[in-house]
């Protein structure tokens, strides 16, 4: 999941926090509370208590727990074992491990320059 350039966790939303709003971050966020509202990271993981309720904007997103909504990723999707994604999802790789779950649109997308992170995410899913 991590690169050399991302090999820690900056921000933790911790098993009993509850969040609303839009967070817009430089790092990787770790969800294992609940988030609702809209993330921008540069690289977000939903751990498996994690909950998020919103749109994800990022480079790449692992699914551990459960997300309601869309996620743009540059790079990679992966939909862990005990993973649910219920929403449309835009990314150049998508993975889903055995057990996870998947309901929604996927489009796949290359050619984006690394790091940018598109948010206008209704007008690239149709």
């Amino acid at each position: 999941m991590f690169n050399k350039k991302h090999d820690r966790i900056e921000t933790l939303i911790g098993l009993n926090s509850l969040i609303k709003g839009t967070v817009e971050l430089k790092g990787t966020l770790r969800i294992d509370g609940t988030f609702e509202g809209s993330v921008k990271a540069d690289w977000v993981v939903v751990g498996e208590k994690g909950q998020m309720k919103g749109d994800i904007y990022s480079n790449g997103v692992t699914v551990g727990g459960y997300v309601e909504g869309n996620i743009n990723a540059h790079e990679y999707i992966e939909i862990m074992s005990k993973g649910k994604v219920m929403g449309d999802v835009l990314t150049e790789k998508l993975a889903i491990l055995e057990g996870g779950v998947f309901e929604g649109h996927s489009k796949m997308q290359k050619g984006r320059p690394q790091g940018e992170i598109s948010v206008d995410f209704k007008n690239q899913i149709e």
